[in-house]
């Protein structure tokens, strides 16, 4: 696995998801370091690729109430513990749960084990709220997947917060979990 600049040369055989993440990220001049590599399912399989990045890896969870009809996308380090009703009370939504994957690619054109925020270019109707754990923001770096889970991606927190998420319309809530 080898840390590269920017979008692939090619993007032949990339899903067109994956290069809109390309194309979102470039149009705001957004600078970022890329990783190709296997499907990476699960937070242990990403392993190998955080210690390429040197970077926050974020666990993405896509949450909804027990009605499905408020959705949230959490952003937490990939290595903290999350407990739903520590977040539910600081939210206001009780029973929250895993949202269904047939929401993630209806709202964010995601499909499990590439949830990414990154996905919200997509939502361009505001269904999800972002939420961001306070520890994502404490470092310098995080890495997420452009919205499929066979590449990763170095980003600047600084270039989230201050581009990123207001070109995609979101405001996001800081929680502390």
């Amino acid at each position: 696995m080898v840390l590269v600049e920017g979008r692939p040369a090619d993007c032949s055989g990339r899903l067109e998801k994956e290069i809109r993440s390309y194309d979102l990220l470039d149009g705001l001049g957004v600078q970022y370091q890329r990783i190709d590599h296997e499907a990476a399912m699960t937070m242990e399989a990403c392993a190998e690729i955080d210690r390429v990045l040197d970077a926050v890896i974020c666990k993405n969870l896509l949450l909804c109430n027990r009605q499905c009809t408020a959705f949230y996308l959490l952003m937490i380090p990939g290595d903290k513990v999350f407990k739903t009703s520590e977040l539910s009370k600081q939210i206001g939504s009780s029973r929250l749960s895993f949202a269904k994957p047939e929401y993630m690619e209806q709202f964010l054109d995601i499909t499990p084990g590439s949830v990414s925020v990154l996905g919200l270019m997509n939502d361009h109707e505001n269904q999800v709220q972002l939420l961001i754990d306070e520890d994502v923001l404490k470092g310098e770096y995080f890495g997420c997947h452009p919205c499929i889970n066979t590449s990763s991606l170095r980003l600047r927190i600084s270039d989230l917060m201050e581009k990123i998420i207001p070109a995609m319309g979101h405001e996001p809530r800081l929680v502390k979990l």
